[in-house]
């Protein structure tokens, strides 16, 4: 998935009301950019941090710039939580191992108790195959990933109804996206959210599969990358 305009380079100023950052041109302009990311963001958000940011010209939009990546000691972070879905859906077109060989891929498909599933995944002679996508940009250890970031009662429910399909005979998959280049393999935050642990776990009994992948990212472009283990 490229960008759609070429990334700019700037400086973290702060992030705050979750959805809004300050940021300074090399230039020394101060700008606000969108912050697309709902989380806590831990270890995003440091005061001085180098971040690149997106301009847009959609008359839409309230703010011009969005921030979309972060850069760690050479390592680049994508913020941006709703850019998954499209790098996914960009790599089961041209096809994921454990996912391919499905002739329809149909994104948010409404399903469940106001619930809609990332993908729909189906093909005549095979189970209808539900997957969840959640984006990870969380590490407090070198080498691991972690998710979530913070509390999420919707995740929780997202696994809850997936391992309802599976209940039904269809086949679900929650797949971790690893937004970082620095990150070798994948585990539960459980310290952050008990209680998504829980249904977590509860998922995988039921059924659930889980699949973890790692991207290559540039301020051109992020593509899903290489599988990682997890645990």
């Amino acid at each position: 998935m490229r960008f759609a305009t070429p990334l700019v380079p700037a400086r973290l100023i702060r992030r705050y009301m979750r959805f809004l950052s300050d940021v300074q041109l090399e230039d020394g302009r101060v700008l606000k950019a969108h912050c697309p990311n709902p989380g806590s963001m831990m270890g995003l958000k440091d005061e001085g941090m180098r971040v690149w940011i997106e301009g847009n010209d959609d008359p839409k939009k309230k703010l011009d710039w969005g921030w979309r990546l972060a850069e760690l000691d050479q390592a680049f972070v994508g913020v941006d939580t709703g850019a998954a879905n499209g790098i996914v859906a960009e790599a089961l077109a041209g096809g994921i191992t454990g996912l391919d060989g499905y002739e329809t891929i149909r994104p948010e498909v409404k399903y469940r108790e106001k619930s809609r599933v990332d993908f729909l995944l189906s093909d005549e002679g095979r189970r209808d195959c539900y997957l969840e996508v959640k984006s990870v940009t969380l590490s407090r250890e070198t080498g691991l990933a972690e998710f979530p970031d913070s509390v999420t009662a919707r995740g929780a429910k997202h696994l809850g109804d997936l391992a309802a399909m599976v209940e039904l005979g269809h086949r679900a998959v929650l797949l971790f996206l690893v937004q970082r280049t620095d990150c070798n393999r994948v585990t539960l935050a459980a310290d952050l959210d008990p209680t998504y642990a829980e249904a977590f776990h509860a998922a995988l009994a039921a059924g659930v599969e889980v699949m973890c992948f790692d991207c290559e990212i540039s301020p051109e472009g992020i593509t899903l990358a290489k599988q990682l283990p997890f645990g």
